[in-house]
């Protein structure tokens, strides 16, 4: 298993879900996406519960570290 860590608060808001769904493509099964948000990533949580057969909603966590700063995590079945 191996984390992979992508922070998504410089990227424009119109290409953040792109660029997340590409780099979780590229993991293996039992790595981990951690991506730091700017706010909570509840809508990007249920696009992956919907669309992505690979993601393991169980195990999804997700944390606001400091205002402004959520720490979600995206595993891979």
């Amino acid at each position: 298993m191996s984390e992979h860590r992508l922070d998504v608060r410089e990227i424009p808001p119109q290409q953040r879900h792109e660029r997340i769904h590409d780099r979780f493509a590229e993991l293996d099964a039992g790595d981990v996406l951690t991506i730091v948000n700017d706010h909570e990533p509840k809508p990007l949580f249920y696009e992956f519960q919907a669309e992505v057969d690979s993601f393991d909603e169980d195990g999804y966590d997700v944390e606001e570290a400091e205002p402004g700063r959520f720490v979600a995590r995206f595993p891979k079945r």
